[in-house]
C-alpha cells in the first residue's frame, strides 16, 4: 500500500489529470483536496478525450472511489452537468464518488461578484468561476454554505437570506437578479439528487488506510498558484501545494508516502502576472499550437516559456517532492535548442532562489543553460531506452537542477503514450 500525492509543479496546465488516470490504475481511492471547477484536468483514452473539472480523475477506472474532500469549493450546477456527460461517454457514476458533508458551495451571486471584481483595472485574471468569493466567504464563517447546510432547510434559507443582504453592499440590484424561492427549490432539488453521494469523507480514507488500501491525493491548479506560495496575488484561492492535502481531506500527515510534482517539459500560465521565462510572441504562438495550449476550462491561450528551474527547485522544496512526472516531451520535438533557466539576475545580482516581492520577480531576467534538441519524433516511444539520446539527456539535467527522480515521462496525449522509468 502506498499513498501518493499528484500536485502541479509550475503554474497549473501540467497534465495532472493524464497522470492521475494513469496512477490511478493501482489505487483504491482517488481523493480531490482542494479547488473548484476552475480546475480542468483532460484524460484520453484511445480515441475519446474527457474532460473533467471537480470529480477526480480516477472515476474513469471503474472500480476506484473518487472523493470530492472538504478543501474543495464545489459548484453544484456543474457537478450535475459532469455528472451527466460521463454518463453519456458510457462512464458510471454510481456510489464510486463520495462528497464530503463539509465542503462549502459556490452559489450562484459568487459568479456575480467575481464577474464585478474582474472590471477592477487591477483584475487578477480570474475563470470566473466563482471559486475566490466562495473562500473569501468560507473563511469569513458567518457567510459559508457547506453541503450539509442542504439537509438543514430552514438553515440553508436563512444563510442564504444573510448572504444576500451582504453582498448587496457590493452589487445593490443582486435581489433583482436572483430569486430566492427559485434558488431553494433548485437546490432542494440539488440535494435530493446528490443525497447518496454525501458523507462525512474523513471517516472513509481513516478506514480505507486501515484496510490497507492505497489512495491518491489529487491537487488542482500549480504550486505557484498557492494562495500562500505562490506569485500573489496573481494567484488561486486555496493551498495548491502538499499542505492542503491534510487540512482539504481531514487526514494526517502520516499517511502521505510520496509526493509526485507533475511538471510540463516547458513552462505555461494563464491568466496575469509575472513570467520571468516567458517565449517571444513567434516561438509563443508556435508551441501553443503544436501543445493545444488551450484552457479547458476556459478556452484561454496559454502563455508559453521555457522549463524555469528556479521556480522548480521552489517548488520541490515547498512540497517535499519525492519523484516527477514529466508531460510534453513530445511538444518540443521539433526545436533545434532548448533553453532552461537555472538562476535570475536581478538588479545586478544573481539569485538562485523565488523572490516574494511581486516586483521583484518581475526586474527578473532568466540565466540560461541552452542544451541540444533531439529534432525526432518521440511520440511512440514506448520506453526510457527508445527516446532520442538528448531528450534523454534533457531529462537527466531536469532531475539535477530539481535533485528529484523522474518516475514517468509523457509523449502523448493519450493513456498509452506513458513510459514508466522507475
Amino acid at each position: 500500500m502506498v499513498n501518493s500525492v499528484v500536485l502541479g509543479a509550475q503554474w497549473g496546465d501540467e497534465g495532472k489529470g493524464k497522470i492521475v488516470d494513469v496512477l490511478s490504475e493501482k489505487a483504491d481511492i482517488v481523493a480531490r483536496y482542494q479547488g473548484g471547477a476552475n480546475a480542468g484536468h483532460t484524460v484520453v483514452i484511445g480515441e475519446n478525450s474527457y474532460i473533467l473539472h471537480l470529480i477526480p480523475s480516477g472515476i474513469l477506472r471503474r472500480d476506484t472511489i473518487c472523493v470530492i474532500g472538504n478543501g474543495v469549493v464545489l459548484s453544484l450546477e456543474s457537478l450535475m452537468e459532469e455528472i451527466e456527460t460521463l454518463t453519456q461517454l458510457g462512464i458510471s457514476i454510481g456510489r464510486n464518488l463520495l462528497i464530503s458533508d463539509r465542503a462549502h458551495l459556490i452559489m450562484p451571486y459568487h459568479y456575480l461578484v467575481e464577474a464585478a471584481d474582474e472590471l477592477n483595472p487591477n483584475k487578477i485574471g480570474t475563470t470566473r468561476r466563482g471559486v475566490g468569493p466562495a473562500y473569501v466567504d468560507k473563511m469569513h464563517r458567518q457567510m459559508g454554505i457547506r453541503v450539509g447546510d442542504l439537509f438543514e432547510p430552514e438553515l440553508f434559507a436563512e444563510k442564504l437570506d444573510y448572504n444576500l443582504d451582504r453582498k448587496m453592499l457590493q452589487i445593490p440590484s443582486i435581489r433583482d437578479q436572483i430569486d430566492v424561492k427559485d434558488l431553494i427549490s433548485q437546490y432542494r432539488d440539488l440535494a435530493n439528487r446528490i443525497a447518496h453521494h454525501v458523507t462525512d469523507t474523513s471517516v472513509i480514507l481513516h478506514q480505507a488506510h486501515k484496510d490497507g488500501k492505497s489512495m491518491l491525493f489529487e491537487g488542482a491548479q500549480g504550486t505557484l498558484l498557492d494562495i500562500d506560495f505562490g506569485t500573489y496575488p496573481y494567484v488561486t484561492s486555496s493551498n495548491t501545494t502538499v499542505g492542503g492535502v491534510c487540512t482539504g481531506l481531514g487526514i494526517g500527515p502520516q499517511l502521505i508516502d510520496e509526493v509526485i510534482g507533475v511538471v510540463k517539459a516547458y513552462t505555461t500560465r494563464v491568466g496575469e502576472g509575472p513570467f520571468p521565462t516567458e517565449f517571444p510572441e513567434m516561438l509563443g504562438s508556435r508551441i501553443r499550437e503544436i501543445g493545444k495550449e488551450y484552457g479547458a476550462t476556459t478556452g484561454r491561450p496559454r502563455r508559453c516559456g521555457w522549463l524555469d528551474g528556479v521556480a522548480l527547485r521552489y517548488a520541490m522544496r515547498i512540497n517535499g517532492m519525492t519523484r516527477l512526472a514529466i508531460t510534453k516531451l513530445d511538444v518540443l520535438d521539433t526545436l533545434e535548442t532548448i533553453q532552461v533557466a537555472i538562476a535570475y539576475e536581478c538588479d545586478g545580482k544573481t539569485i538562485t532562489e523565488m523572490p516574494a516581492s511581486l516586483e521583484q520577480l518581475h526586474r527578473c531576467t532568466p540565466i540560461y543553460e541552452s542544451l541540444p534538441g533531439w529534432c525526432v519524433p518521440t511520440v511512440s516511444a514506448t520506453c526510457y531506452e527508445e527516446l532520442p539520446a538528448n531528450a534523454r539527456a534533457y531529462l537527466c539535467r531536469i532531475e539535477e537542477i530539481t535533485e528529484t527522480p523522474i518516475q514517468l515521462v509523457s509523449v502523448g496525449a493519450r493513456r498509452d503514450q506513458t513510459i514508466m522509468l522507475h
